[in-house]
C-alpha cells in the first residue's frame, strides 16, 4: 500500500553531501512507491534552480542534477519555500522539472497525514 514520506533539506552547495544523500533517499522513497516531497526551505531553495546543481557531484554518487531529474521523472515533487526562495531574489521562471513553489501550509497538508519524515 503506497504511503507518503517528506525529506526536509535545507542545503545546497554549502554541504553538497547532505543534498545529495538527501536526494539518494528521495529516489529510494519514490522508488518504493511513497508518495516524495522534498522540501526545500533556507539554502536549499537554490536547488530548485535550473542549472544550479549541475556541478555538484560527491565521491561515490550520481551527480545531484541525475538524482534530481531521476526524482522528478519517477513522479517525486520539489516543494520549494516561497519566502525563502524570494528572500534570495532568485528566479521564479527557472525551475527545475518536478518544483512548485509553496507556503509552509501546503508541507503541513502533505504532512497531516502522519507522513514520516527525514531532516537534511
Amino acid at each position: 500500500m503506497p504511503g507518503k514520506f517528506c525529506i526536509s533539506l535545507t542545503c545546497a552547495k554549502d554541504n553538497p553531501d547532505k543534498a545529495t544523500v538527501a536526494f539518494v533517499v528521495a529516489n529510494a522513497a519514490v522508488a518504493s512507491d511513497q508518495e516524495t516531497v522534498v522540501f526545500l526551505s533556507t539554502e536549499g531553495v537554490r536547488l530548485a534552480v535550473a542549472g544550479y546543481a549541475d556541478d555538484i557531484a560527491e565521491e561515490g554518487f550520481a551527480p545531484l542534477k541525475e538524482l534530481m531529474a531521476n526524482f522528478a521523472a519517477a513522479g517525486g515533487t520539489i516543494y520549494v519555500c516561497s519566502p525563502c526562495f524570494k528572500k534570495r531574489k532568485l528566479d521564479e521562471t527557472a525551475l527545475v522539472a518536478g518544483a512548485v513553489m509553496v507556503g509552509g501550509a501546503k508541507l503541513v497538508e502533505f504532512m497531516s497525514t502522519g507522513c514520516p519524515s527525514l531532516s537534511y
